[in-house]
Protein backbone atom coordinates (compact mmCIF):
# COMPACT_ATOMS: atom_id res chain seq x y z
CA UNK A 1 0.00 0.00 0.00
CA UNK A 2 1.36 3.38 -1.03
CA UNK A 3 1.78 5.84 1.83
CA UNK A 4 0.53 9.32 1.04
CA UNK A 5 2.85 12.33 1.10
CA UNK A 6 1.01 13.81 4.06
CA UNK A 7 1.36 10.62 6.13
CA UNK A 8 5.06 10.42 5.27
CA UNK A 9 5.46 14.02 6.34
CA UNK A 10 3.68 13.36 9.64
CA UNK A 11 5.95 10.36 10.31
CA UNK A 12 9.01 12.55 9.70
CA UNK A 13 7.57 15.31 11.92
CA UNK A 14 6.89 12.91 14.79
CA UNK A 15 10.32 11.30 14.47
CA UNK A 16 12.02 14.71 14.43
CA UNK A 17 9.98 15.83 17.44
CA UNK A 18 10.87 12.66 19.35
CA UNK A 19 14.57 12.99 18.58
CA UNK A 20 14.54 16.67 19.53
CA UNK A 21 12.77 16.00 22.85
CA UNK A 22 14.04 12.66 24.06
CA UNK A 23 14.80 13.46 27.72
CA UNK A 24 11.24 13.17 28.99
CA UNK A 25 12.34 12.23 32.52
CA UNK A 26 13.69 15.76 32.95
CA UNK A 27 10.14 17.13 33.14
CA UNK A 28 9.55 15.41 36.47
CA UNK A 29 13.05 16.22 37.70
CA UNK A 30 12.70 19.87 36.68
CA UNK A 31 16.11 20.04 35.07
CA UNK A 32 17.54 20.87 31.65
CA UNK A 33 19.72 18.54 29.64
CA UNK A 34 23.14 20.17 29.14
CA UNK A 35 25.13 17.34 27.60
CA UNK A 36 27.20 17.25 24.42
CA UNK A 37 24.16 17.25 22.12
CA UNK A 38 23.43 20.82 23.21
CA UNK A 39 26.49 21.89 21.18
CA UNK A 40 24.36 21.33 18.08
CA UNK A 41 21.38 23.33 16.85
CA UNK A 42 17.94 22.02 16.06
CA UNK A 43 16.95 22.84 12.46
CA UNK A 44 13.59 24.16 13.73
CA UNK A 45 12.19 26.04 16.72
CA UNK A 46 12.58 24.05 19.96
CA UNK A 47 13.46 25.81 23.19
CA UNK A 48 16.89 25.16 24.72
CA UNK A 49 15.29 25.35 28.17
CA UNK A 50 12.69 22.68 27.48
CA UNK A 51 13.56 19.94 29.99
CA UNK A 52 13.27 17.26 27.29
CA UNK A 53 15.25 19.15 24.63
CA UNK A 54 18.28 17.40 23.18
CA UNK A 55 19.52 20.24 20.95
CA UNK A 56 19.94 24.01 21.15
CA UNK A 57 17.59 26.48 19.51
CA UNK A 58 19.22 28.16 16.46
CA UNK A 59 17.48 31.48 17.15
CA UNK A 60 18.79 31.48 20.72
CA UNK A 61 22.29 30.63 19.50
CA UNK A 62 22.21 33.32 16.80
CA UNK A 63 21.61 35.94 19.47
CA UNK A 64 24.87 35.05 21.26
CA UNK A 65 27.16 38.07 20.88
CA UNK A 66 30.08 39.48 22.83
CA UNK A 67 33.38 37.67 23.39
CA UNK A 68 35.07 35.19 21.08
CA UNK A 69 33.07 32.17 22.18
CA UNK A 70 29.71 33.90 21.90
CA UNK A 71 30.49 35.25 18.45
CA UNK A 72 31.62 31.80 17.36
CA UNK A 73 28.36 30.28 18.58
CA UNK A 74 26.33 32.94 16.79
CA UNK A 75 28.19 32.58 13.51
CA UNK A 76 27.97 28.79 13.69
CA UNK A 77 24.22 28.96 14.20
CA UNK A 78 23.73 31.46 11.37
CA UNK A 79 25.90 29.41 9.02
CA UNK A 80 24.03 26.24 9.98
CA UNK A 81 20.66 27.86 9.25
CA UNK A 82 21.82 29.38 5.96
CA UNK A 83 23.25 26.05 4.78
CA UNK A 84 20.00 24.24 5.56
CA UNK A 85 18.04 27.02 3.90
CA UNK A 86 20.02 26.83 0.68
CA UNK A 87 19.41 23.08 0.44
CA UNK A 88 15.88 22.70 1.81
CA UNK A 89 14.40 26.19 2.01
CA UNK A 90 11.34 26.33 4.22
CA UNK A 91 10.81 22.57 3.93
CA UNK A 92 12.58 22.55 7.32
CA UNK A 93 9.46 24.23 8.73
CA UNK A 94 7.16 21.74 7.05
CA UNK A 95 8.97 18.54 7.98
CA UNK A 96 11.25 18.76 11.02
CA UNK A 97 10.32 21.80 13.14
CA UNK A 98 9.00 20.60 16.54
CA UNK A 99 6.94 23.75 17.12
CA UNK A 100 5.52 23.38 13.63
CA UNK A 101 4.05 20.01 14.64
CA UNK A 102 2.57 21.54 17.80
CA UNK A 103 0.91 24.24 15.71
CA UNK A 104 -0.64 21.72 13.35
CA UNK A 105 -2.03 19.71 16.26
CA UNK A 106 -3.53 22.88 17.77
CA UNK A 107 -5.21 23.64 14.44
CA UNK A 108 -7.05 20.31 14.62
CA UNK A 109 -9.11 21.65 17.55
CA UNK A 110 -12.60 22.30 16.10
CA UNK A 111 -13.03 26.04 15.50
CA UNK A 112 -13.77 28.59 12.79
CA UNK A 113 -10.81 28.82 10.42
CA UNK A 114 -9.56 32.17 9.15
CA UNK A 115 -6.69 33.49 7.07
CA UNK A 116 -3.98 35.79 8.32
CA UNK A 117 -4.09 39.19 6.58
CA UNK A 118 -1.08 39.52 4.28
CA UNK A 119 0.42 42.59 6.06
CA UNK A 120 0.74 40.59 9.29
CA UNK A 121 3.09 38.11 7.60
CA UNK A 122 5.78 40.81 7.51
CA UNK A 123 5.91 41.00 11.32
CA UNK A 124 8.31 38.05 11.43
CA UNK A 125 10.88 40.00 9.40
CA UNK A 126 10.66 42.90 11.84
CA UNK A 127 11.14 40.49 14.75
CA UNK A 128 14.13 38.94 12.96
CA UNK A 129 15.87 42.26 12.37
CA UNK A 130 15.04 43.96 15.67
CA UNK A 131 15.00 41.18 18.26
CA UNK A 132 17.37 38.59 16.76
CA UNK A 133 19.97 40.72 14.96
CA UNK A 134 19.99 44.27 16.33
CA UNK A 135 19.06 44.17 20.02
CA UNK A 136 21.54 41.44 21.04
CA UNK A 137 24.31 43.46 19.38
CA UNK A 138 23.27 46.88 20.70
CA UNK A 139 21.78 46.16 24.13
CA UNK A 140 24.57 44.58 26.20
CA UNK A 141 25.32 44.04 29.89
CA UNK A 142 28.34 45.17 31.91
CA UNK A 143 30.37 42.34 30.42
CA UNK A 144 29.53 43.32 26.85
CA UNK A 145 27.23 40.35 26.34
CA UNK A 146 24.02 40.85 24.40
CA UNK A 147 20.70 39.59 25.70
CA UNK A 148 18.79 36.95 23.70
CA UNK A 149 16.01 39.48 23.07
CA UNK A 150 13.63 37.33 21.04
CA UNK A 151 13.85 34.45 23.49
CA UNK A 152 13.56 36.76 26.50
CA UNK A 153 10.72 39.01 25.38
CA UNK A 154 8.78 37.24 22.62
CA UNK A 155 9.20 33.52 21.98
CA UNK A 156 5.96 31.65 22.81
CA UNK A 157 7.66 28.31 22.13
CA UNK A 158 10.09 29.04 24.95
CA UNK A 159 7.26 29.92 27.33
CA UNK A 160 5.33 26.77 26.47
CA UNK A 161 8.21 24.29 26.30
CA UNK A 162 10.60 25.74 28.85
CA UNK A 163 9.06 28.41 31.04
CA UNK A 164 5.86 26.69 32.16
CA UNK A 165 7.37 23.21 32.80
CA UNK A 166 10.19 24.71 34.88
CA UNK A 167 7.78 26.90 36.85
CA UNK A 168 5.72 23.83 37.72
CA UNK A 169 8.72 22.11 39.31
CA UNK A 170 10.57 25.11 40.81
CA UNK A 171 8.62 27.06 43.45
CA UNK A 172 11.51 29.50 43.82
CA UNK A 173 11.01 30.59 40.20
CA UNK A 174 7.29 31.15 40.73
CA UNK A 175 8.11 33.55 43.56
CA UNK A 176 10.02 35.75 41.10
CA UNK A 177 7.30 36.09 38.46
CA UNK A 178 6.67 39.62 37.24
CA UNK A 179 5.54 41.73 34.34
CA UNK A 180 7.80 40.02 31.82
CA UNK A 181 6.18 36.65 32.43
CA UNK A 182 2.73 38.22 32.11
CA UNK A 183 3.77 39.65 28.74
CA UNK A 184 5.15 36.33 27.52
CA UNK A 185 2.13 34.43 28.82
CA UNK A 186 -0.13 36.83 26.90
CA UNK A 187 1.91 36.28 23.73
CA UNK A 188 1.63 32.51 24.26
CA UNK A 189 -2.16 32.71 24.67
CA UNK A 190 -2.46 34.81 21.51
CA UNK A 191 -0.25 32.33 19.66
CA UNK A 192 -2.24 29.30 20.80
CA UNK A 193 -5.56 30.92 19.90
CA UNK A 194 -4.07 32.06 16.60
CA UNK A 195 -2.88 28.53 15.77
CA UNK A 196 -6.31 27.09 16.56
CA UNK A 197 -8.13 29.35 14.12
CA UNK A 198 -5.31 29.82 11.60
CA UNK A 199 -3.01 27.03 10.45
CA UNK A 200 0.57 27.71 11.58
CA UNK A 201 -0.17 31.19 12.89
CA UNK A 202 3.28 31.46 14.51
CA UNK A 203 4.99 30.42 11.25
CA UNK A 204 3.09 33.00 9.25
CA UNK A 205 3.32 35.94 11.63
CA UNK A 206 6.06 35.59 14.25
CA UNK A 207 8.80 33.07 13.41
CA UNK A 208 12.19 34.68 12.65
CA UNK A 209 13.66 31.30 11.72
CA UNK A 210 10.91 30.77 9.15
CA UNK A 211 11.67 34.27 7.85
CA UNK A 212 15.26 33.25 7.12
CA UNK A 213 14.33 29.95 5.51
CA UNK A 214 11.58 31.66 3.51
CA UNK A 215 13.99 34.20 2.04
CA UNK A 216 16.06 31.27 0.78
CA UNK A 217 13.10 29.52 -0.90
CA UNK A 218 13.94 31.20 -4.21
CA UNK A 219 17.37 29.57 -4.38
CA UNK A 220 16.84 26.35 -2.41
CA UNK A 221 17.49 23.02 -4.09
CA UNK A 222 14.33 21.48 -2.63
CA UNK A 223 11.49 23.32 -4.33
CA UNK A 224 8.04 23.32 -5.89
CA UNK A 225 7.99 22.44 -9.60
CA UNK A 226 5.07 23.50 -11.82
CA UNK A 227 4.19 22.09 -15.23
CA UNK A 228 2.23 25.07 -16.51
CA UNK A 229 1.21 23.32 -19.72
CA UNK A 230 -0.48 20.59 -17.68
CA UNK A 231 -2.21 22.95 -15.22
CA UNK A 232 -5.96 23.39 -15.77
CA UNK A 233 -6.26 26.29 -13.28
CA UNK A 234 -8.75 24.42 -11.09
CA UNK A 235 -7.50 26.14 -7.94
CA UNK A 236 -7.42 22.96 -5.81
CA UNK A 237 -3.79 23.53 -4.90
CA UNK A 238 -4.56 27.06 -3.76
CA UNK A 239 -7.58 25.96 -1.72
CA UNK A 240 -5.71 23.26 0.19
CA UNK A 241 -2.52 25.23 0.88
CA UNK A 242 -2.05 25.58 4.68
CA UNK A 243 0.06 28.71 4.15
CA UNK A 244 -2.63 30.51 2.09
CA UNK A 245 -0.63 30.89 -1.12
CA UNK A 246 -1.19 30.02 -4.76
CA UNK A 247 1.54 27.49 -5.63
CA UNK A 248 1.06 27.92 -9.37
CA UNK A 249 1.41 31.70 -9.23
CA UNK A 250 4.14 31.77 -6.55
CA UNK A 251 5.95 28.41 -6.31
CA UNK A 252 8.93 30.14 -4.68
CA UNK A 253 6.86 32.11 -2.15
CA UNK A 254 8.64 32.82 1.14
CA UNK A 255 5.55 31.45 2.89
CA UNK A 256 5.71 28.00 1.25
CA UNK A 257 6.76 25.22 3.64
CA UNK A 258 7.06 22.60 0.86
CA UNK A 259 4.54 20.33 2.59
CA UNK A 260 3.40 18.76 -0.68
CA UNK A 261 -0.34 19.15 -0.12
CA UNK A 262 -0.63 21.05 -3.39
CA UNK A 263 1.01 18.24 -5.36
CA UNK A 264 -1.24 15.64 -3.75
CA UNK A 265 -4.36 17.68 -4.56
CA UNK A 266 -3.48 18.39 -8.21
CA UNK A 267 -5.75 16.25 -10.44
CA UNK A 268 -3.38 16.64 -13.39
CA UNK A 269 -0.15 15.85 -11.52
CA UNK A 270 1.18 19.19 -12.75
CA UNK A 271 2.90 19.95 -9.42
CA UNK A 272 5.77 18.15 -7.75
CA UNK A 273 7.84 18.99 -4.69
CA UNK A 274 11.42 17.86 -4.29
CA UNK A 275 14.96 18.19 -5.57
CA UNK A 276 13.94 17.23 -9.11
CA UNK A 277 10.98 18.05 -11.34
CA UNK A 278 8.78 14.93 -11.42
CA UNK A 279 5.88 16.40 -13.36
CA UNK A 280 7.27 15.30 -16.75
CA UNK A 281 4.48 16.71 -18.83
CA UNK A 282 1.80 15.90 -16.31
CA UNK A 283 2.98 12.45 -15.13
CA UNK A 284 4.70 12.11 -11.74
Amino acid sequence: MKISQDIRRKIIQIAAFGFSNSYLGNFQAGKIYKGSWKNFCNPGINCYSCPAARLSCPIGAMQAVGGDRQFSVGFYALGFVLALGVVFGRAICGFVCPFGLIQELLHKIPSPHIRVPKPLTYIKYILLVVFVLLMPAVVTDQFGLGAPAFCEYICPAGTLEGGIPLLLTHPELRAQLGGLFVLKAAILVITILGCIVCCRFFCKVMCPLGAIYGLLNKISLYRVHINHSGCISCGKCRDICPMDIDPVAKPDSAECIRCGKCAAACPCKAISVGFTDKTKDGVQ
